[in-house]
């Protein structure tokens, strides 16, 4: 027969002030916390057809706004890397979103470029 804590225990967990972000997260005697792979959902037709179509545009702004970009080499090789990785049967979420991320950066500068990044990002599945 297992024992019972004592009364009033708590295994809540507390946090003041600043910011947490929690994955997997198990509290008291005997929790535990599993993690599965985290991957994406396979994209449909539609879904490929319209990231295709932002990643085009994305490109299209990349060389009309070159000269506004204070790094033209860098926004071309996350592209090229977000592209492959899409490519794949089974994207590494972890990959894309950093892609992602560092693609939204450089294309800040450039209100259009930029639009077309967030439009790029809002139309691949998060996992």
């Amino acid at each position: 027969m297992s024992q019972q804590p004592p009364e009033g225990t708590n295994f809540g967990v507390q946090q003041f002030g600043g910011q947490s972000q929690v994955a997997n997260q198990a509290v008291g005697p005997g929790a535990r916390a599993v993690a599965g792979q985290v991957s994406f959902q396979s994209l449909t037709a539609d879904q490929r057809t319209q990231i295709h179509d932002h990643l085009a545009l994305v490109e299209r702004l990349l060389d009309e706004h070159r000269a506004g970009l204070p790094d033209q080499d860098s926004p071309r090789a996350e592209l090229r890397r977000l592209r492959d990785e899409l490519g794949e049967s089974a994207p590494e979420p972890g990959v894309v979103r950093r892609a992602l991320d560092r693609l939204t950066a450089f294309a800040e500068p450039v209100a259009p470029l930029a639009a077309a990044v967030a439009a790029l990002a809002s139309a691949i599945p998060s996992p």
